[in-house]
């Protein structure tokens, strides 16, 4: 794809996505899983989403990429009893299924807003991405939030922007949650990042 990867947006030192393009691209990774879980006869799970096999096209539409360790669902299971490799701090703890996907998807919606990897040195076997997102919320949103995300509005922007950004690392969380019936279906996941992406726009044009 001529824009590379997600990934290679987030930590380069000479571009950077803004809050409306981040947005963007979380719905389309979100529409993408929506045909995988939903548009076939048999679910399909990725296993493998994180930023990487996210491409960027000429539009900066995103497309999921890499199926290369992909799983079919057979018609009336919710889950399958194999081991995937997956990218270590994306994976769901458990067994293979679209709630998995929930999961990935949940860290890198994370990740995309914080600029932190799961991975980061910064964490550990006591805190992880998602546990240092929740305890942060909703006061120290600020903190923890990409900087050049932050660099990227004005002051008045800023402000009322603090809802919108609450709201997504909110909606990550769910998406990260330990048990996977606590985690939102897709469906769902993708109509509060419509609604969040409509409340954005409407602040934009006062």
């Amino acid at each position: 794809m001529s824009n590379g990867s997600l990934e290679m947006w987030l930590y380069s030192h000479n571009s950077c996505l803004n809050l409306l393009q981040r947005i963007g691209i979380m719905i389309d990774v979100a529409l993408a899983l929506e045909y995988l879980h939903y548009g076939q006869l048999e679910h399909v799970v990725h296993c493998d989403l994180n930023p990487s096999n996210v491409l960027l096209d000429e539009d900066m539409v995103a497309h999921v990429a890499n199926f290369s360790i992909a799983k079919m669902l057979a018609k009336n299971k919710t889950a399958i009893q194999t081991r995937t490799l997956g990218t270590i701090g994306y994976i769901a703890p458990g067994q293979v299924s679209t709630s998995g996907d929930i999961y990935s998807y949940g860290m890198m919606l994370l990740e995309t807003f914080t600029r932190k990897k799961p991975t980061d040195e910064m964490f550990s076997a006591e805190i992880n991405l998602r546990q240092w997102v929740s305890t942060s919320l909703p006061n120290k949103i600020m903190k923890i939030v990409d900087g050049s995300l932050l660099r990227m509005q004005n002051g008045s922007d800023m402000v009322a922007s603090h809802s919108i950004l609450l709201a997504i690392l909110e909606l990550g969380s769910d998406c990260t949650s330990e048990l996977p019936v606590e985690r939102r279906d897709i469906k769902k996941v993708l109509g509060k990042l419509n609604k969040i992406k409509q409340q954005f726009l409407q602040i934009q044009s006062i």
